[in-house]
């Protein structure tokens, strides 16, 4: 039979799971050059209608996989949306199927940890508040306090993948010096590269500590109270990865009591429901009293572009998966 009129007969049934899932649902279908049933579930809709959409669910677009996901027979192929997969409960999927992510927010993370070194160094925030009340206190005229250089600095980059070799290609032009540290010795040429055993014998050099690592079982509470006590006094970690890699309570008497100089922290340790937003803070300590923390709501990533990036890859991956073809971002089942 002629495969057009078999796909037109038997269109790929695809649902997507989540509020972030369904919100690209017609980015979605104006990107796939095949045709697809494509259904949403939002979390108010409930086990049932979620049952009844996996019954003949060939691929499921989710960020979270619980450990009650209704039966899916059918199901052929996990998409994630995004690039973290800890929020997946590996033993409710078939041991078979394919699991993909998407990356694309390398860019947007780059550019957010550069400005995090540049404004550490250079306070312009601070400037412009004094500033603005008259004083020129920061001024070559004054002869005032000075700022600091990036130049010189060195930053060692915990997890080198997509982030890590973005955040390589900018920061370079800066004049800094790059430690990749890798699971495995990372290749390339622009960064000194280590692999995660040399972690203690890098942190004593390290001016800015970056996490960019996966959360598994071996980076959970890796950056710990006795590898802090290691770093700089006046080193700063910048977390774009998971909080839990750095161990939440040791974080907070570190920074609090200034073992360290600081932190830019865009992962967190709670996070509200949908809806809960408010005045919810997302640590169980009070980062948000440190004066020498500067807090962001996870969104490093959040840039114009992600989203038209992320789903053109999730579009081929579903154009691929339907014509039988490799797919991208294929991920290794954790053992």
């Amino acid at each position: 039979m002629d495969a057009a009129l078999t796909e037109e007969r038997n269109p790929m049934n695809i649902v997507l799971k989540g509020i972030h899932a369904v919100a690209n649902a017609d980015r979605l279908r104006r990107k796939m050059r095949r045709e697809a049933s494509i259904q949403c579930h939002t979390p108010e809709m409930g086990a049932d209608a979620l049952a009844g959409m996996l019954s003949d669910a060939d691929v499921l677009i989710a960020m979270h996989v619980e450990p009650d996901l209704p039966p899916a027979p059918r199901l052929k192929m996990l998409q994630l949306p995004g690039a973290g997969y800890d929020a997946i409960t590996w033993s409710a999927l078939p041991a078979d199927i394919p699991v993909c992510n998407v990356f694309e927010h390398e860019i947007g993370i780059a550019e957010y940890v550069i400005l995090a070194m540049l404004e550490w160094n250079i306070r312009m925030c601070g400037m412009d508040s004094v500033f603005r009340t008259g004083k020129w206190e920061h001024s070559l005229l004054s002869f005032g306090s000075t700022h600091g250089e990036l130049a010189g600095k060195t930053v060692a980059i915990l997890g080198y993948g997509h982030i890590g070799r973005a955040i390589t290609a900018r920061v370079r032009a800066f004049g800094v010096d790059v430690i990749a540290i890798g699971r495995t010795k990372p290749e390339d040429r622009d960064a000194e590269c280590v692999t995660i055993e040399e972690l203690d014998e890098v942190l004593p050099r390290t001016d800015y500590l970056v996490l960019a690592c996966p959360l598994t079982d071996a980076t959970r509470g890796l950056i710990d109270g006795r590898r802090l006590t290691l770093m700089k006094s006046d080193s700063v970690i910048i977390n774009i990865a998971r909080a839990a890699v750095c161990d939440e309570d040791a974080l907070y008497d570190a920074l609090a009591r200034q073992v360290i100089g600081g932190a830019v922290l865009d992962v967190w340790y709670r996070y509200p429901a949908p809806g809960q937003e408010d005045n919810f803070r997302p640590a169980n300590r009070p980062f948000h009293e440190l004066d020498n923390v500067i807090m962001t709501p996870h969104a490093s990533a959040w840039t114009e572009g992600l989203m038209e990036r992320r789903w053109s890859v999730i579009a081929e991956n579903m154009d691929r998966f339907a014509a039988g073809e490799p797919l991208l971002n294929h991920i290794t089942r954790p053992a």
